[in-house]
Order: structure tokens, then sequence, then C-alpha cells
């Protein structure tokens, strides 16, 4: 299996200019950078102790920032590498403000580049975050015996059943981890039953991410929003728009200046949700940054990407979609950590058991119908939500987490 998987890798480095100038054209590669991906890298390595950390993307990195924040600090530490696949990710990197931080692309995961990658930077450690397994780069690691650690390790069910097919092979792999931290439980039965020894699980570590700072709103959309009664559908997929629509129009007979925030997963489908909503006999608006919200509009959607925090901030109880349909839900951490109380419908699997501990915790409710959404958000919106006793718990639980994290990598760094 492992020929095959090099054979395969190899072609698609046959075919990388190809590829590259695909994702040129589209721009999602750094006509400056991009070579890095083959080992031509941009920066010197520098001397003394450096460790590495490899995340997907932005979500990934996103959630060791809090470690690199106690890293940066740490005088045995010279610099830490941070690579990564995606262009948003190192955009992000570069606002960070750490003072070792190196940022590179990921190279492409040939048994050649991967040597020529570890050759150049030489990590005392290496740190993989998620479910970042390249098997080249593992095998190549552990040759030149350099600990790896996985992070906040997930393994669906899906991938799992998908490494289990080459179970000789996943053995292979997983069992050069000197250690994995897994994401759930779940993550971690599947991990131990894929070779991988040393698995422990001390909470998922997005618990940690830092705090949320206040947010820049205009006069007008505070006025507009703090003189009535509102909540907030986020994330909604085909259908939940409509489902919240008649959830409105219920509560709308008890609150009669209630205001419903609705902010569509794909905002291609705007012009799609305004006609269902006016079908209901619903006034719709639209998001305008400087424009006051109508006194008489029903339902104001958010048709820009990047305002999904400032409505966090602004309204605490919020429903968050792709939960009423086969979707899997939605990561609900942003949400808390502004202080919202979560209402979410039963098809939540993408991340079961953060709900699972949010609802343990009443921070957030699950519901199957219109009818039990329309009793909760009554019950919510009958009293002032206490979001800084929320967002207290979970500082708490991030705090206890990345402590304990902290403890188990400082054995490998």
């Amino acid at each position: 299996m492992l020929f095959l998987y090099r054979l395969l890798i190899n072609i698609i480095f046959l075919l990388s200019p190809f590829i590259i100038i695909a994702r040129l054209l589209k721009k999602k590669e750094d006509i400056k950078r991009f070579q890095e991906k083959l080992c031509i890298f941009s920066k010197n390595r520098g001397k003394g102790k450096l460790v590495w950390f490899h995340g997907a993307s932005v979500g990934e990195l996103q959630s060791i920032v809090p470690i690199l924040e106690k890293l940066d600090n740490d005088k045995k530490i010279k610099k830490i590498l941070i690579t990564s696949n995606t262009l948003s990710s190192s955009k992000i990197l570069q606002k960070s403000g750490f003072k070792k931080v190196i940022h590179q692309f990921f190279p492409i995961d040939t048994n050649f580049h991967s040597k020529k990658f570890l050759n150049y930077w030489s990590p005392s450690s290496a740190f993989f975050i998620d479910s970042e397994i390249w098997p080249n780069m593992y095998l190549n690691l552990k040759e030149k015996k350099i600990p790896i650690t996985l992070i906040n390790g997930r393994i669906t069910k899906k991938s799992f059943l998908r490494w289990k097919l080459f179970s000789n092979f996943s053995k292979k792999i997983f069992k050069n981890f000197s250690l994995c931290l897994s994401a759930s439980k779940e993550s971690k039965n599947y991990l131990i039953k894929l070779g991988a020894t040393n698995v422990k699980f001390l909470g998922n570590l997005k618990f940690a991410q830092s705090e949320n700072k206040e947010i820049n709103i205009t006069n007008n959309l505070k006025k507009s929003i703090f003189s009535r009664k509102i909540w907030c559908a986020s994330s909604t997929h085909k259908s939940e728009e409509k489902f919240c629509g008649l959830v409105h129009k219920e509560l709308k007979i008890k609150y009669k200046n209630l205001l419903t925030i609705i902010i569509p997963r794909h905002i291609e489908r705007v012009n799609q949700i305004k006609d269902e909503i006016k079908n209901l006999n619903l006034k719709v608006q639209t998001y305008e940054s400087n424009k006051k919200i109508d006194r008489d509009t029903d339902i104001y959607i958010v048709d820009s990407y990047g305002k999904t925090k400032t409505f966090y901030y602004l309204c605490k109880n919020v429903f968050l979609g792709g939960s009423l349909i086969a979707h899997g839900g939605q990561n609900p951490l942003e949400a808390t950590r502004y202080g919202c109380n979560i209402l979410h419908g039963p098809n939540v699997k993408n991340f079961s058991e953060i709900y699972d501990f949010l609802q343990k915790n009443k921070i957030s409710q699950k519901l199957n119908s219109q009818k039990k959404m329309i009793t909760l958000l009554n019950s919510l919106l009958k009293k002032k939500t206490n979001y800084k006793k929320i967002q207290y718990k979970l500082k708490l639980i991030g705090k206890q987490i990345l402590n304990s994290t902290l403890k188990e990598i400082k054995l490998y760094l």
C-alpha cells in the first residue's frame, strides 16, 4: 500500500504545475510563495532549537494560538515553524505578532520532498493538528527519531472506515505517534483501533481559544437592535430559513417588536430566501452597514461575509443551522464565546461531543419542531441572558484543557 501511495503522490507531483496554475488563477495561491510547496524555501532557518506545528487551515491554527502564546516566550525555543496548506491561514499568521514564528507552506508529501523539508528545517519535535495525516512525512520523521504529536486529533467515522480498508498500512502510519491528544472520546477510540499508542483525551482544545474582544458597531445598527426583542439564526441551510420565518410569525403574536436576524451559510441564496420569507407575508430587509433597520422589518438577512461575530455580540439567543437537515451541524464555540445561548436541531453529528458538553452545562438546547423552538425562544426572550456567566464557564474549561495539553506536550518539546 505504501508503494501505491508513493506512486499516486508522485503522479500528483508531476501534475502540480497545472494544479498550481489553476489555483493561482483562482487566487488560492501566493504567486511569490507557492514554490515553498516544492521545498524552494523563502526563509532562513537560523540557529538554535526549532519546533514545528502543522495545521491545514485557519481553524486548525487558531486552535493552537494559546499554545503559541506560551511558547513564544519560552527562552529555550529559538524558532517556531508553522506550516499550513491555505493562503488564508498564512495571512492570519502574518498579523499574529509572534516574535519567533516562521510560516511556510506544507510541502507536497513525496518521499523526496518530505526528506528535503526535514533536512532543511531540522525540527526537534513535530506537532500535527486535527486530522493531518501525511504518510511519507511521518515515516521520515520517525526515521530521524523526531517525536510526532497529534494535537486535538480528530478522526470521523467516515475517515476511520476508510483507513480500516488498509489496516496494515494504517498501523504502519499511526504507530509513529509519540503522543496523541484526541479532540473527543470517539476520536480516541478510533485512533487506538488504527494503531496509535499513548492516546489521551483531555478535552477539545478549541475551548481554549483566545477570548473574543468587543467589535466596532455603527450607532445606527445598535439603536435598531437594542430597542427590539431579537434572536439570530446563523449558518442556515435550505429549508431552515422558512422554518425560522414560521417561528417568527408565531412569536410575533406575543412580541410585536420582534426582529429575527438570518445569516445564511451561503449568501448566494439570498434572493431565494427573500422570496420564501415574503411568501410568508413578512417584511424583509438586507444588511447595509450604515443604514438603520426599519421598525417594521420582520426578518433581517445578513448577505455579507465576515459579519457573524457582530451579530453574536449583539444577539444572545442564537439558533445554529445545518442541524435541522442532514448536514451535521456547525461548530457552536464561536457563538458561546460571545456568551450566546445556543439552540440547535437534532443533526449535530460533526460536533456531537461539544454539543453534549454544552447541553450538560445548560448553554445549548436541542429542538426538533417549530413548536419546541417557539417554546424555547419564548422562555429566552422573556429574560435577560447572563452572557458573562457563559463566558466565564467557557474560560475556566478552556484554561483547564490548555494547561493539561501544555503539560503533555512539554515532554516532547
